[in-house]
């Protein structure tokens, strides 16, 4: 998904809603009832004839054990992008401890005078590689 406003297809979020609502094997009005609504407002967010706020997405949302990502779109782009950062996290915390090893291994034998030497030189290279 891109940073462009995002139109929403509320038919498209209201057949999801029902979806899952019959999923669950609730009524209309069992469903209603359980979200301190009217049957015909439901009926409505289900036909996507109308909006909803945000605690009422909540409330669906939390009622049919749905995440309100799949619920607006279909997909679960939050979970996704979790699911792929905490791969990408694991990938480099992987590199970065072999990386790690290699930067100690290549100062062992050193003495504390030179270590204090390695440890301003690379103070003072960081600012022209981090551009």
């Amino acid at each position: 998904m891109n940073n462009k406003n995002y139109l929403l297809n509320y038919k498209e979020v209201g057949s999801r809603i029902r979806t899952e609502r019959e999923k669950l094997g609730l009524s209309r009005e069992k469903f209603a009832e359980l979200l301190d609504l009217s049957h015909f407002y439901v009926g409505q967010l289900e036909r996507g004839e109308r909006k909803m706020s945000t605690d009422t997405l909540a409330n669906i949302s939390k009622v049919l054990s749905s995440s309100a990502d799949y619920l607006l779109f279909g997909s679960t782009y939050y979970m996704e992008n979790i699911l792929a950062h905490e791969f990408y996290k694991d990938i480099y915390k992987e590199t970065m401890e072999v990386e790690l090893r290699s930067l100690l291994d290549l100062l062992k034998g050193s003495t504390k005078d030179e270590l204090c030497l390695i440890k301003d030189i690379v103070k003072l290279l960081l600012p022209y590689i981090k551009k």
